[in-house]
Order: C-alpha cells, then sequence, then structure tokens
C-alpha cells in the first residue's frame, strides 16, 4: 500500500470533563410538566418534572478580578448562527456548542470549581429540599377582581356595569389625587417568582430528571434554577434505643373504641 492510499490515524479521544464539585448545590432546568407518583410509604405526590442538567460550568468570577465570588452555568445549546461573538468565543474556549442558556450563581467560596466542567442532578437527594426561581406565566391585562382578588360590586339594584368595576380609586378633596402603588387593573404574570422548601421526590439520574413535590412557576419549556434551600429544614426523628426501645415494644397495642350500638 503506498502512502498516497493511507489514511491518517484517528484522533485520540477526549477527556472526559471534570465534574463540579457537589458541594455546589445548585442547577440550571428546564420544567418539562407536571405528573403523579407514589413514594415509598404509598402516599401519592403531586410533581413538577425539571430536566435539570448537565450543566458546563461556562466561567468563574473571582473576587481579585472581578469583585465578587460566581460560578456560572450553561444550559443546553443554540445553532452557531444564531450566537453572537461573545457566546461563539465562550464556545471555543468550551470546544463545544454555544450554551443556550447562562446563569451565575454567587458562592463564599469556589472550592474547585472551574471552567469546563459538568454539574448534574447527582449533587441533590431524595428527600431533600431545594429552593426554585422560574418566571411566572403571562396573562395580559387583567382586572381588578381577576389580578388582586377584588370582590366587585353587588349583581343586584340594576348596576350591570358595575359588577366588575374596581370601585373608588382615590379622595376627592384633600389629596385629589390616586396615592401610588393603588391596586388597578393591568398587566398581570411574566415576572420573576421563587418558591422555597420544594422536596426532591424522585431522581432519575440517568435522564438527568428531578421530580419535586408541589407546583413551580412557569409554562411547560419554560428555566427553572434550582439551589439548596436557604429555609430550616425537619430533622428525620431519632431511633429509639436501648431500655426505652425495650419499654416501647412492652407496651400494650392501644384498644380500638367499642362500637356504638
Amino acid at each position: 500500500m503506498t502512502e498516497e492510499n493511507t489514511t491518517p490515524a484517528a484522533a485520540e479521544a477526549k477527556p472526559a470533563a471534570q465534574e463540579m464539585p457537589k458541594n455546589h448545590k445548585f442547577l440550571v432546568g428546564q420544567k418539562m410538566g407536571m405528573t403523579q407518583i407514589f413514594g415509598a410509604d404509598g402516599s401519592l405526590y403531586g410533581v413538577t418534572v425539571v430536566k435539570a442538567g448537565p450543566c458546563r460550568v461556562a466561567y468563574t468570577r473571582t473576587k481579585e478580578k472581578d469583585g465578587y465570588q460566581a460560578v456560572c452555568l450553561g444550559f443546553g445549546h443554540k445553532k452557531e448562527q444564531r450566537a453572537n461573538a461573545a457566546e461563539k468565543g465562550l464556545a471555543k474556549k468550551l470546544a463545544a456548542a454555544p450554551l443556550q442558556h447562562l446563569k451565575e450563581f454567587r458562592v463564599n467560596d469556589l472550592a474547585g470549581a472551574a471552567q469546563g466542567q459538568i454539574a448534574g442532578v447527582e449533587r441533590f437527594a431524595e428527600g431533600e429540599y431545594v429552593d426554585l426561581q422560574g418566571v411566572s406565566k403571562g396573562k395580559g391585562f387583567a382586572g381588578g377582581m381577576k389580578r388582586h382578588h377584588f370582590a366587585g360590586g353587588p349583581a343586584s339594584r340594576g348596576a350591570s356595569d358595575r359588577e366588575r368595576a374596581p370601585g373608588s380609586l382615590g379622595s376627592r378633596r384633600s389629596l385629589g389625587r390616586v396615592l401610588p402603588g393603588q391596586r388597578m387593573a393591568g398587566h398581570m404574570g411574566d415576572v420573576t417568582v421563587s418558591v422555597q422548601k420544594m422536596k426532591v421526590i424522585k431522581i432519575i439520574a440517568e435522564d438527568n430528571l428531578l421530580l419535586i413535590n408541589g407546583g413551580i412557576p412557569g409554562a411547560a419549556g419554560s428555566m427553572v434554577y434550582v439551589i439548596s434551600t436557604v429555609k430550616k429544614v425537619p430533622k428525620p426523628p431519632a431511633a429509639v434505643t436501648g431500655k426505652k426501645a425495650k419499654k416501647e415494644a412492652a407496651k400494650p397495642a392501644a384498644k380500638k373504641p367499642a362500637a356504638k350500638k
């Protein structure tokens, strides 16, 4: 075989990206929708499915260079022709396609976080509590009854055009104006909303899914940010051991009340 006919040697496989330290408990995800699952105790839970990751560490901020410390995670990818010059430059550093969504998370200590690392759902555990932030559904221009839960006017006495009216807005003589902050009709929804202390019911690591108890803000397909909760969480009940456990076991079962005749 001549030298012209030989094929070039296969390029060496790229080394696998390192994982971001698990003490950084935050992720960028996408709300997929809601469903129901049964817990280990047989309870039925209404859960929100969040596709969280795998996220890429796009860059880090340091106090010496930037004045604060933060880790920026990227989620999803976009077409190269849709990326601007800055996004293309960042993608070149990461040797990947341009990132679709970027979010900075402030940290007290970078603790080993570095550009190019991967963050997945493994940093959270089932039964853990998290805080979530998203953008609520936009409702457009809404009246006072829908937007602020006003009671409306009486439906009798012939005032058919006043049933959903907001009522009086301001005084007549002493101020003669509407005070700032008056609740009125206007644009409703499409605002950043946070929900706290939501329990992780189940984690499906192979599909990067978090199943979180309850509803979270936003429409299906919208972006959400998941962090470890800042609220006080309940401690698991301590196991009873020793003499106290024997006493509890020796106690007779409570008798059921007799049925009424």
